[in-house]
């Protein structure tokens, strides 16, 4: 009993040691009540949540069927699930160590020695071996990396789901802006088209005399003007789909169209508020899950200066023969408990507390950042698209003017009051203005992808 006595007293001396961990920062993260783009007139809510498969909501089949490849076959994605089958080997390795440790050895030995007349001797010893040990986890140390591990484990799943989200956000946009490219080109030849009809009507008109050369020279200089648009977007459609095959997981190589640019509507704006963004983004829930990771890991650093306690049977047979070894063996066994623990380390643990301190502070700082450009990003997305459909009101009342401007400008030339400047300079600004139709057009639907990604797309981080 007094034995007994004088090993609690020594533990608890050694856990009054232990270091002390240094507390956690307080968080100065605020959530806001309300989205600050809807109080300057954003587009109110029209669906209950955001759905996983967002991208089918534009209505384009090839637009889903390549998403779905990229989410099968992209190579980055393929390198967050490996690593997410690392950190379940790693939490299954944590949690082994709750279990006792079992062990076999078999020595069979030939020994010559000298005996005390000075002959020698040979000897045979034939011993086996079975061990056990198991560590008594009083102060939850282990529990502690357990928990470290399974944290470090979800992290990664969040991440996998960040990265799935990351890439069919970026296909989406791909091949949105691939449609404006491919609507941009159709533009520009049939415009290329009138430009040719109008520098021959210029020539014919200069070669009668009823038009001066400066305007048959301004009709060839716009038509060439046209063509020059040509091969520079055939180049830019022709890179976009090099660059979008790879996302797919695939070589350069063409894509498959779908809808035209006129027919993809964006989709309704998601509803949500912005403490409901903290449970969508995989990126949130990867800094959080970080965050307890890093507790769990101070915790266990801090209880290393506590003593460990470990029981420890072996158990087997020995005998000179290999006859005796089968059949009747001398047994042999040891049963041993065993307490241990640091007296002095020069506060090696202690530093070791406030470094993982340290490290666990700056996740805490980290996972306000992440949130705050949560919020910002689903605020700028917000703006963007209300922003982006006022300026199309506008370019809408601009083409307007801009077509009612040209077909004047061309009565006028054909009846002979005008000279064909005036219509080349209205064909111009028309032309202006339908190129910025279709890029607004694919910016609003690049918004709306936008915004899916600063919603979380649907995703939510696995917890098993």
């Amino acid at each position: 009993m007094k034995h007994r006595l004088l090993l609690m007293a020594a533990a608890l001396a050694l856990a009054g040691c232990a270091a002390n961990a240094p507390p956690q920062p307080a968080s100065a993260l605020q959530l806001p009540s309300g989205w600050r783009a809807q109080a300057i007139g954003a587009p109110a809510a029209t669906q209950a949540q955001v759905e996983q498969l967002w991208w089918q909501a534009f209505g384009d089949p090839v637009l889903s069927d390549l998403v779905g490849e990229a989410l099968a076959r992209n190579g980055d994605l393929r390198v967050a699930r490996a690593r997410v089958q690392e950190y379940r080997a790693r939490l299954a390795q944590a949690d082994a160590n709750h279990a006792p440790n079992l062990a076999f050895d078999g020595s069979p030995t030939r020994t010559r020695t000298l005996a005390s007349s000075g002959k020698p001797y040979v000897t045979n010893v034939f011993q086996a071996e079975l061990q056990a040990s198991y560590e008594i986890d009083v102060w939850g140390r282990l529990a502690s990396l357990s928990d470290a591990a399974g944290e470090s484990y979800r992290a990664e799943q969040a991440s996998l789901d960040a990265a799935a989200l990351s890439i069919a956000a970026s296909v989406a946009t791909a091949y949105l802006n691939l449609r404006g490219l491919d609507a941009q080109l159709a533009l520009t030849q049939s415009t290329l088209q009138l430009r040719e009809q109008s520098r021959e009507l210029a020539r014919k008109q200069f070669e009668v005399g009823y038009s001066s050369r400066l305007e048959w020279l301004q009709a060839q200089s716009e038509y060439h003007a046209a063509a020059e648009q040509v091969p520079q977007l055939q180049r830019q459609i022709f890179e976009q789909e090099n660059a979008l095959a790879i996302l797919v997981g695939g070589n350069p190589g063409p894509i498959a169209r779908g809808l035209p640019l006129a027919e993809l509507a964006a989709p309704g704006v998601p509803a949500g508020l912005p403490s409901e963004l903290l449970r969508r983004r995989p990126d949130i829930a990867r800094a959080e899950h970080n965050l307890a990771a890093a507790n769990a890991s101070l915790a266990a650093t801090r209880d290393q200066l506590l003593p460990s306690f470990k029981l420890t049977a072996v158990g087997g047979g020995q005998a000179t023969t290999l006859t005796d070894f089968l059949h009747a063996p001398t047994a042999l066994w040891r049963l041993t408990a065993l307490a241990a623990g640091p007296l002095f380390d020069g506060g090696r643990v202690q530093a070791q507390t406030e470094a993982a301190g340290a490290q666990r502070d700056q996740l805490v700082y980290t996972y306000e950042n992440v949130v705050r450009n949560a919020f910002a990003e689903t605020e700028n997305s917000l703006g963007a698209i209300y922003r982006l459909r006022q300026q199309a009101v506008e370019n809408d009342a601009r083409r307007a003017t801009a077509a009612d401007t040209l077909r004047i400008a061309h009565n006028r030339y054909r009846n002979g009051y005008a000279s064909y400047l005036e219509e080349l300079d209205a064909q111009r600004t028309l032309y202006s203005a339908d190129v910025g139709l279709l890029q607004l057009k694919t910016r609003i639907l690049v918004a709306s992808v936008d915004l899916y990604r600063a919603m979380g797309g649907g995703w939510s981080a696995k917890t098993q």
